[in-house]
């Protein structure tokens, strides 16, 4: 299933021109156009998915072992020192194009990315009663 007006579900099924590294039935993989590092790539599925709220378990097992192997190939043939796998969800997670994707960001020694949060200090009953919510005990 594709949306019409969705730029993603037009790249990862070929209408848009696109510097793919990896196709099959199911995901294109394009290199990003907007690089956080040389290598940066988004993996698409070729079905339409908002976020991870919407994409089935089995889209997503798929996507992960696809990650897997990419991330091995890429290490070796761009030589880079580790690798961010990123999927955000929402506006507030900093998704900005409502079709499911991951990011694949090579990350080498001294790039110049930041791509971590700033740790906060939960109290430990703070942190039970978000325990408690999480699992509705």
């Amino acid at each position: 299933m594709k949306e019409t007006d969705c730029i993603f579900c037009k790249i990862a099924n070929g209408e848009i021109p696109s510097k793919t590294i990896y196709e099959d039935g199911e995901f294109r993989v394009v290199l990003d156009l907007g690089p956080a590092t040389k290598g940066h790539a988004l993996i698409l599925p070729k079905d339409h998915f908002s976020d991870i709220y919407e994409i089935p378990e089995e889209k997503v097992a798929s996507v992960m072992k696809l990650a897997k192997k990419l991330t091995k190939q890429m290490t070796e043939t761009l030589r880079c020192d580790g690798f961010n796998i990123v999927q955000n969800n929402g506006e507030a997670a900093g998704q900005t194009v409502m079709h499911y994707h991951l990011h694949l960001i090579p990350r080498y020694k001294n790039d110049g990315q930041h791509i971590l949060w700033n740790p906060t200090e939960p109290t430990q009953e703070e942190l039970e009663e978000i325990r408690k919510i999480i699992t509705q005990e």
